[in-house]
C-alpha cells in the first residue's frame, strides 16, 4: 500500500506498507539488479493545513561486483524515509518535501522510495574487507593464493638497483 487516499488521513495517521519489485516502471534506468523485492513500512500522517509527514524505512538487497576481486556480491541495502508532501508550492523548499497537487485524492509514495534507494545504494562493494584483488599481471584471483609473478619493480628505482649492484662487484 504505497499510494494513500487522503480521506484516510481523516481518522488519523495511516500505517504504509507495501513491496515494490525490482522489475516495477519505477526503477527504470536503474543500473542495479535488485535481488529481492523493496520492502517499505511506515507513518503517513497530516501535519497542517494541505501538509503530509511520512516517517518510513526500506529494505532491500542488490546484486553486484566486488571492485576488487570481480567476483559476486550480494548486500544489503537499508535506509531511512523522510518526506513531506505538500500542497503549497512555497514550502517546496526542503529536499525532502514533494509537490502535492491542490486537487491531489492521493498520495503515491513511491517516488521518495526511489530517492532514498539511489542514495542509500553503495557506489563501490568488496566481497570482504580483506580482498586481495585479481594480480594486475596475470589476473589470478589472489585470494585463492600468490600467483607466481616476480615482485614488481618501480623503475623510478633502477639508478639505486644499478649502485647497490655497482657496490656489491
Amino acid at each position: 500500500m504505497l499510494q494513500v487516499d487522503l480521506r484516510e488521513l481523516a481518522r488519523g495517521p495511516v500505517d504504509t506498507q507495501g513491496q515494490l519489485a525490482g522489475s516495477d516502471p519505477l526503477f527504470e534506468g536503474v543500473t542495479v539488479a535488485l535481488v529481492e523485492p523493496v520492502c517499505v513500512a511506515g507513518r503517513l500522517q497530516a501535519a497542517g493545513e494541505g501538509r503530509f509527514y511520512w516517517r518510513a524505512s526500506l529494505r532491500t538487497r542488490m546484486a553486484g561486483e566486488c571492485r576488487r576481486c570481480l567476483a559476486a556480491v550480494t548486500v544489503p541495502v537499508v535506509a531511512d524515509v523522510d518526506a513531506l508532501f505538500s500542497q503549497d508550492p512555497d514550502a517546496l523548499e526542503d529536499p525532502n518535501s514533494y509537490p502535492l497537487a491542490r486537487d491531489a485524492t492521493a498520495i503515491d509514495l513511491r517516488v521518495p522510495v526511489r530517492e532514498e534507494l539511489l542514495l542509500a545504494l553503495p557506489q563501490w562493494v568488496v566481497c570482504r574487507d580483506d580482498c586481495r584483488g585479481l594480480c594486475p599481471r596475470c589476473g589470478t584471483d589472489l585470494n585463492a593464493g600468490p600467483c607466481g609473478c616476480p615482485p614488481a619493480t618501480d623503475q623510478r628505482w633502477s639508478g639505486l638497483t644499478a649502485l647497490k649492484h655497482k657496490l656489491r662487484d
